[in-house]
């Protein structure tokens, strides 16, 4: 594919901060976006500001339904030439706090949708012999952090995932990525971001003060569905401020 060739990009999660804003940048580029969620509202909302976009709704922790959803994709456009994973939750709680159903559903909504989506979408990218995947970690799964037990074991799956993906269908030209970011300024975010006292916090644990915007991650994620990083596989990228790797010199 001709790194000036537009592609047809289906983003899961496309109602999220990170999901939203992937799809802008991929619409200011040319390509033809197309997005699902179960938040309708998101969706009539995105659409409205964005009516280029071609939504569908699905819950993606629905294996029979996210198929389905591919299937009527492929019927429209044909092909898929990259698929970005934006689903996921925070759940931050120690082990002994989390009850069983809680543990059901971060593991659901995280690593198990993210196996539903990769079984649907290589499905059909196998047949292309090309394509890219992207999953979302966090760094979490990378370092230490108190209380994320649940949510690093889960994002953790989705790397390990990742890893083996990227070796399955290395051979029929299809590339598999995750990136893994710290705490972002999404809606998903909100109970954080919201208060002060909490925001601060987190700003102070990251070496660089501050916290990521979806943008940020957005951009990183864009190229790795493009052409121009059609030599990258496997790969676990880490956009946290330096949490996960430096300890910053303290101000005296």
């Amino acid at each position: 594919m001709n790194i000036s060739e537009h592609k047809t990009v289906v983003i899961g999660g496309i109602t999220g901060g990170i999901g939203s804003a992937l799809a802008e940048q991929l619409c200011r580029t040319g390509d033809r976006v197309v997005g699902f969620a179960r938040n309708t509202p998101g969706l009539e909302a995105l659409q409205a500001r964005h009516p280029e976009i071609e939504i569908h709704s699905c819950d993606a922790t629905d294996p029979e339904a996210l198929s389905s959803c591919f299937e009527q994709i492929i019927a429209t456009h044909g092909q898929i030439d990259a698929y970005a994973h934006a689903i996921g939750s925070i759940f931050i709680k120690p082990a002994h706090l989390t009850s069983t159903e809680d543990w059901h559903h971060t593991v659901l909504t995280n690593l198990s949708s993210a196996f539903y989506a990769l079984r649907a979408a290589t499905k059909h990218m196998s047949r292309q012999s090309r394509g890219s995947c992207l999953f979302f970690s966090t760094a979490a799964a990378q370092v230490g952090i108190a209380n994320h037990e649940a949510i690093a074991a889960a994002k953790g799956g989705i790397e390990a995932m990742v890893r083996s993906a990227a070796a399955t269908y290395a051979p029929r030209g299809l590339r598999i990525n995750a990136i893994a970011p710290s705490l972002t300024d999404t809606p998903l975010a909100g109970p954080m971001t919201s208060n002060p006292k909490m925001l601060e916090i987190s700003k102070r644990m990251h070496p660089l003060g501050d916290i990521a915007r979806p943008d940020d991650i957005a951009n990183l994620a864009e190229w790795l569905l493009s052409a121009s990083a059609r030599f990258v596989t496997g790969q676990v990228f880490t956009i946290d401020g330096g949490i996960s790797t430096i300890v910053p010199k303290p101000k005296i």
